[in-house]
């Protein structure tokens, strides 16, 4: 059974703009039209765009779920391209998390560092920012 753009939108929670951005892109197959000029897709359309939004949720960017998707389709070829990616995207991840702990430590100090009797013209979390090489310190 085919499928419409708006049925395949409604079906996996997505706006109709972001299925045409995804065939530009090349993630998404272009579709079969009517003879009225209407996109008519197949009944996978909507596993492959859940894979997409997944994929995204966990971090991957869409020219890594591209790879990704292409991995998919090689039946028979072995697990370790997509394990590699995934634990490629596990260190990208841990460097966030270090990067997201340290903005929190230095805000933290900010935070104690500031009174709210003070003027703001004696703030230190405006004077950090304005010399922004203080705040990693």
């Amino acid at each position: 059974m085919a499928l419409t753009i708006g049925q395949v939108a409604d079906a996996a929670d997505v706006n109709i703009q972001t299925i045409r951005y995804y065939e530009r892109r090349g993630l998404f197959p272009t579709p079969r039209r009517t003879p009225a000029g209407y996109r008519l897709y197949a009944d996978d359309a909507v596993a492959r765009l859940r894979f997409i939004k997944h994929a995204q949720e966990l971090g991957f960017s869409l020219r890594e779920i591209q790879e990704l998707l292409g991995l998919r389709v090689r039946h028979g070829a072995a697990c370790d391209a997509g394990e590699r990616k995934t634990r490629q995207k596990i260190e990208v991840v841990q460097q966030r998390i270090r990067d997201l702990q340290r903005m929190r430590r230095t805000l933290d100090r900010l935070a104690a560092a500031c009174t709210a009797r003070r003027p703001t013209d004696d703030c230190p979390i405006l004077e950090v920012l304005e010399d922004h090489d203080d705040i990693s310190h």
